[in-house]
C-alpha cells in the first residue's frame, strides 16, 4: 500500500505558537494559568494542560470573577471588550492571538470607524468570528453580518448608500468564499473585499483536494469541533467517497482500507504531530 501524508498537515503557525506559549508559562512556574476557551480544539492537548494546571474559563461570566492570575488568549483572538474585562480585574494578559487574526481585528475597527458595515465570511459561532465582531465600531448605520451560505449572501442588505468591507475567518474554505463574495459583489454596494483567509489553509485545502483526487481512500484527522478539519474533510469528501475523520487511530477502522492501494492522509491544524506519526505509521505496518 502506498501511503502518503500530505506536507501540510498539522499545527499551522499560528496554533503552534499558541500552544508553545502556554507550556512556555507553565514552565516560568506561575500559579493560577488560564485559556480563554480551549487552547485549540485538540481534546488529548487540552487534557494534557489541565493535568498541568491549566483551567479553561469558557465564558464572560467566569472570567469576570477571576481577581488574579495569568489568562492566556488563544490563537482565535477575542473581542475588543475582553481585554478591557481583563485589565480591570488586574490580569496578566499573554496575548497568543495569531498575527493573521490579530490584522482581520485591525481591518475590522478601521472600516467600520470609517462608516463601513461589516460583512464576515465565515461560521457565525466559531470562536475566531465571535472575536471579529468584538472590533467593530457601533456606529449609526453600521452592522455586522456573518455570511456563510449562498442563500445568507442572496439575502443580504446593507443600509442604504452604505459602503461594505468584507473580510473572511482565517480557515473558511477558498473557494466558497470566492463564490459569497461574487454574490455580494453583484448587489452594486462600494465594496472593500480584504482575502483574510491564511496562506497555510489555502495551501492545505489545495494539496487535500489534490491527493484525495490521487488516493483511494483519505484520512482526515482533527478535533470534532475544529472548523479548518471539518472544512478539509468536506473538501476531500467531495475528492473521494472513502473519507474517515477520526480524532485519533482509535477512531480508525483500519479494515475499510483493505483494500486500498493508495491512502492519503491531512489532518487540521490543531492535530499534534504525534497522532498524525501514529496514524500513518500503524496504517504502513498493518498494510
Amino acid at each position: 500500500m502506498k501511503v502518503v501524508t500530505a506536507k501540510s498537515a498539522g499545527f499551522c503557525f499560528g496554533v503552534k505558537r499558541a500552544v508553545e506559549t502556554v507550556y512556555e508559562e507553565i514552565e516560568k512556574g506561575n500559579n493560577k494559568i488560564y485559556t480563554f476557551g480551549p487552547i485549540i480544539h485538540n481534546e488529548s492537548v487540552v487534557k494534557d494542560l489541565q493535568s498541568r494546571g491549566v483551567a479553561v474559563i469558557d465564558s464572560v461570566r467566569e472570567l469576570r470573577e477571576i481577581k488574579e492570575g495569568t489568562v492566556i488568549i488563544r490563537s482565535h483572538g477575542v473581542g475588543e471588550n475582553i481585554y478591557g474585562i481583563m485589565r480591570e480585574n488586574g490580569l496578566n494578559i499573554v496575548d497568543a492571538t495569531c498575527p493573521f487574526v490579530k490584522k482581520i481585528h485591525n481591518i475590522v475597527k478601521e472600516k467600520s470607524s470609517e462608516g463601513y458595515n461589516i460583512i464576515i465570511i465565515g461560521n457565525e459561532n466559531h470562536p475566531e468570528v465571535e472575536g471579529i465582531k468584538g472590533w467593530a465600531q457601533s456606529l449609526i448605520n453600521t452592522c455586522v453580518e456573518v455570511i456563510d451560505t449562498e442563500e445568507k449572501a442572496e439575502k443580504y442588505i446593507a443600509c442604504p448608500d452604505a459602503k461594505v468591507c468584507i473580510v473572511s475567518q482565517t480557515t473558511f474554505n477558498y473557494n466558497k468564499f470566492n463564490k459569497l463574495v461574487e454574490i455580494i459583489d453583484k448587489k452594486g454596494y462600494d465594496i472593500i473585499v480584504v482575502n483574510t483567509i491564511c496562506n497555510a489553509t489555502n495551501e492545505r485545502q489545495r494539496e487535500a483536494a489534490k491527493l484525495a483526487r490521487e488516493a483511494d481512500a483519505m484520512i482526515v484527522i482533527g478535533g470534532r469541533n475544529s472548523s479548518n478539519t471539518q472544512k478539509l474533510y468536506e473538501i476531500c469528501k467531495d475528492e473521494c467517497k472513502n473519507t474517515y475523520y477520526i480524532q485519533t487511530l482509535e477512531d480508525l477502522d483500519l479494515q475499510r482500507l483493505r483494500t486500498c492501494s493508495y491512502v492519503g492522509i491531512t489532518a487540521g491544524a490543531s492535530t499534534p504531530n504525534n497522532i498524525i506519526e501514529e496514524v500513518q505509521t500503524n496504517v504502513r505496518i498493518k498494510f
